[in-house]
């Protein structure tokens, strides 16, 4: 018999019991989905994460307080250890491959006890207040949409004035121009607190969320305003703390040389031996992000490859099932002329094509479940499927039937024609 006889013959073998075809196809198809929908949601994450990290700028270096994490858990002693101070002294030493610095305090970020709200005419908006430079603009690639920055002047006069985040003035004002309006800004704890009013001079470009906070629910005050009106933010010494220090350099390769170099200076601004702060640039942040969505990808493409064993192993018993109910149809093929890797290739074959046919319809399914996914906004949004995990999974559920079918195959093809042809 040719190849295609074979093929043939395992196609109407298949065809003549649609149901249980479908049925033997099921636990592919859910395996198969399931890894194409996880990949691809697992991607989708990857990519927002690596834009978040792009959207903060370009070629940065962050310092922020605290010692290096251990298990997710801050050292003992690396409390607040970051210091206005200490970004005037990194901009004092004139290193040649920075090329601008702003630094921030903030007030109502994740994890802060203490939270923030901006006011206007009785609407109430939870947000972060940050204070910062004129800088923190050029640093950051984060500009004003309308109005204006902070600028020297304001530094200088302590001046109350703020500028909001695209999503703070939508809720606040809607299509009202906010240019120029007063709004209060109150941060406390439990309704007991401070507040102040500020003359809104502009509003940032709409720019969502990144890997550290969302960038357009901030309210933005000159440092000097925010440190003349909020006194714990200062320590025993009278120097102010700040939660991050953001240097832009002149080019990314030299972010290794910033790191250590800008670590000695700090330590020895510090007095201490080992860093009480930690310093990341953009690639360590996207490297430690990318690790972590790897890990996860791992985590549930085994959990999806388990239900294709299980699938596999549902074929094998089906497969073995279909050969005690053909014996007699063996024998006989066999007393016409059949050759055992006839009927060997036949069985086998039988078994690659309902896994086959299972993973194309599973890879359907999966595509299906994600645009439904995309359409109601299901998780985060982001999905990406890829060629390559749609070619694994083809090939995955080739194997899965050519193993599944192995041993069913050769039992069929070892029958004794004669003892075939007695079964009943």
């Amino acid at each position: 018999m040719t190849l295609a006889d074979v093929l043939g013959t395992a196609l109407a073998s298949l065809g003549s019991n649609v149901l249980r075809t479908l049925l033997t196809m099921l636990g592919i198809i859910i395996g198969i989905a399931a890894v194409i929908t996880l990949t691809a949601a697992s991607e989708g994450a990857q990519r927002g994460v690596s834009d978040q990290i792009s959207g903060l700028g370009s070629n940065l270096v962050f310092i922020r307080p605290g010692a290096q994490e251990e298990g997710g858990i801050q050292l003992p002693g690396s409390g607040p250890s970051l210091f206005l101070e200490d970004s005037r002294a990194i901009e004092a030493a004139n290193f040649e491959y920075v090329e601008s610095i702003a630094a921030q305090g903030t007030v109502g970020g994740p994890g802060d006890f203490i939270s923030a709200s901006a006011i206007y005419l009785g609407q109430n908006k939870s947000t972060l207040l940050l204070a910062t430079e004129p800088s923190y603009q050029f640093v950051r690639d984060f500009y004003v949409q309308s109005g204006r920055f902070i600028n020297e002047e304001d530094l200088t006069k302590k001046a109350l004035v703020t500028v909001l985040g695209a999503d703070v003035a939508n809720e606040l004002f809607g299509t009202e121009d906010p240019v120029g309006k007063s709004i209060r800004i109150f941060a406390g704890v439990g309704g007991f607190g401070f507040g102040f009013s500020f003359t809104v001079i502009g509003v940032m470009e709409p720019r969502g969320a990144s890997a550290e906070t969302d960038q357009d629910d901030v309210v933005i005050v000159p440092m000097p305003s925010f440190q003349a009106r909020i006194a714990f933010i200062r320590d025993p010494r009278g120097r102010t703390n700040i939660d991050q220090i953001n240097i832009k350099l002149t080019e990314g390769s030299k972010a290794e040389q910033a790191k250590e170099e800008i670590g000695q200076l700090l330590m020895g601004l510090h007095a201490v031996e080992e860093p009480d702060f930690r310093i990341q640039s953009q690639s360590d942040i996207l490297d430690t992000a990318t690790q972590v969505e790897r890990s996860l990808q791992v985590l549930v493409v085994s959990i999806a490859l388990i239900s294709l064993v299980v699938g596999g192993i549902g074929i094998m018993n089906i497969m073995l099932v279909s050969v005690t109910e053909r014996t007699r149809e063996i024998g006989i093929r066999k007393a016409i002329g059949a050759k055992r890797m006839d009927i060997l290739w036949q069985f086998l074959i039988e078994s690659i094509v309902v896994t086959t046919m299972g993973g194309a319809l599973g890879v359907l399914a999966g595509i299906g479940a994600i645009e439904i996914a995309e359409r109601f906004e299901i998780g985060d949004g982001q999905y990406a499927i890829t060629p390559l995990w749609i070619m694994v999974s083809f090939i995955v559920a080739a194997v899965t039937g050519l193993f599944a079918g192995v041993y069913p195959a050769w039992r069929a093809s070892s029958l004794d024609p004669i003892e075939a042809l007695r079964h009943e």
